[in-house]
């Protein structure tokens, strides 16, 4: 038996008005998702557990049956760093550093508009030369997102919000600061760090032709997701399976190289809605030639989200529906094989962030008889046999153990 789950980053939503009160997964055209909720069964699964942020890394840690209350490292910065092949020591926090854009004092775009890797490596590279020092290093990641890793004195006790949650918000009013006493240095020094990225960034000849082609600047960082460096069992130890994963984004691939899987690079990958859907497809189905259990994970949904672009996550949607699962089950047709299909989390285009609420999930096999529900979306899953789910169950669904 093979073992496929599809993650559409942030697909679950609420009813919107443009839509007659319907989600964008109940308006989109998603045949090959409706035909694995039909001919399997469904349920709404809780990805965040109380007491956690309804982060990305919180939620795929939980889908791939990791209790993130025990195996969390406390912040999603560890996770990019392994996949950037960034070896913390135990003295050491690796922090999620995005190139944002600042507008008349207002956070107005977490992504600095998506500015391109190539760009992007040379902020960072020059923010490094003038703002690193023996203990604090800047590391480029791809596009908007990078890493930065502070040495020796420095906590982790600090609250850092997320970019994307406080669009169009002042920065002055939420700057890094100290969840206890130990972290109140290390606050200081992000919030200095911030101020000066200002300065160097503002004037750069990057910032500058991007503002002559009429982009926005990335004209400052913001950090946030700090945390060290944990060990795990790995997804072979906890299934006995061997494992693979797909995805164009940082986080997925730390959390993959974290539990020891196999991390597959697709050429044209991008964690956006131009990402390479046949690619991802395509080389999922090589991979378990060679694994037992490859996860597909696509960011696009979960990025029209943050911007708030409907038309932009319907498409997202759709593009995974045909473009990836079409493409799947058509070349697993004679083959014995478990897929399921879900979101981590959800990203409503109405708040323009993530939400602990339920996802729907459905799983499909060719071993098993589904159950009486006709399509995936929100409302359709509540009517699943599987009923209402901990993140950390889903594994255990998918391989049909204590279901």
């Amino acid at each position: 038996m093979k073992y496929i789950v599809v993650i559409g980053d942030g697909m679950s939503d609420y009813p919107i008005k443009e839509l007659g009160g319907r989600t964008p997964l109940e308006a989109a055209e998603i045949p090959a998702m409706d035909l694995i909720a039909k001919n399997g069964r469904c349920g709404l699964l809780k990805t965040i557990p109380e007491g956690f942020e309804a982060g990305s890394d919180v939620a795929n840690l939980a889908v791939l049956g990791y209790d993130p209350k025990v195996y969390y490292p406390g912040g999603r910065g560890p996770l990019e760093a392994r996949s950037l092949g960034i070896k913390l020591k135990d003295s050491e926090i690796a922090i999620r550093l995005n190139l944002i854009n600042e507008t008349d004092g207002m956070i107005k775009d977490y992504s600095a508009g998506h500015i391109s890797d190539d760009e992007a490596r040379v902020l960072i590279e020059g923010l490094d030369k003038e703002l690193g020092t023996t203990d604090i290093k800047f590391y480029p990641g791809r596009g908007y997102r990078h890493i930065i890793v502070l040495s020796g004195k420095y906590s982790e006790e600090i609250i850092c919000k997320p970019p994307h949650d406080i669009h169009d918000c002042p920065v002055s009013e939420n700057l890094p600061r100290a969840k206890t006493v130990e972290g109140e240095d290390t606050a200081k020094i992000l919030d200095d760090l911030i101020e000066k990225s200002r300065e160097i960034l503002q004037n750069h000849p990057v910032n500058k032709k991007r503002e002559g082609g009429g982009k926005l600047p990335a004209n400052l960082i913001w950090p946030w997701g700090a945390g060290r460096n944990k060990e795990v069992p790995s997804f072979s130890e906890m299934f006995n399976l061997k494992g693979a994963l797909i995805s164009g984004v940082d986080l997925l691939k730390g959390i993959a190289a974290t539990l020891k899987m196999e991390v597959v690079e697709v050429p044209g990958a991008t964690a956006y809605l131009d990402t390479n859907y046949e690619g991802k497809a395509d080389y999922a189905l090589e991979a378990l030639k060679r694994n037992d259990f490859v996860c597909i994970h696509i960011e696009a949904p979960d990025e029209a989200g943050h911007e708030g672009q409907l038309d932009n996550k319907i498409q997202a949607i759709e593009n995974i529906d045909r473009r990836v699962l079409a493409r799947i089950l058509d070349g697993m047709k004679g083959k014995e094989f478990t897929i399921g299909i879900l979101p981590d989390h959800a990203t409503p285009l109405s708040v323009k962030t993530h939400t602990p609420d339920p996802v729907p999930f459905a799983i499909y096999s060719t071993a098993r008889e589904g159950d009486s529900v006709e399509s995936f979306n929100e409302k359709s899953a509540e009517k699943g046999s599987y009923g209402l789910r901990n993140g950390t169950e889903f594994m255990n669904l998918l391989l049909d153990k204590n279901g």
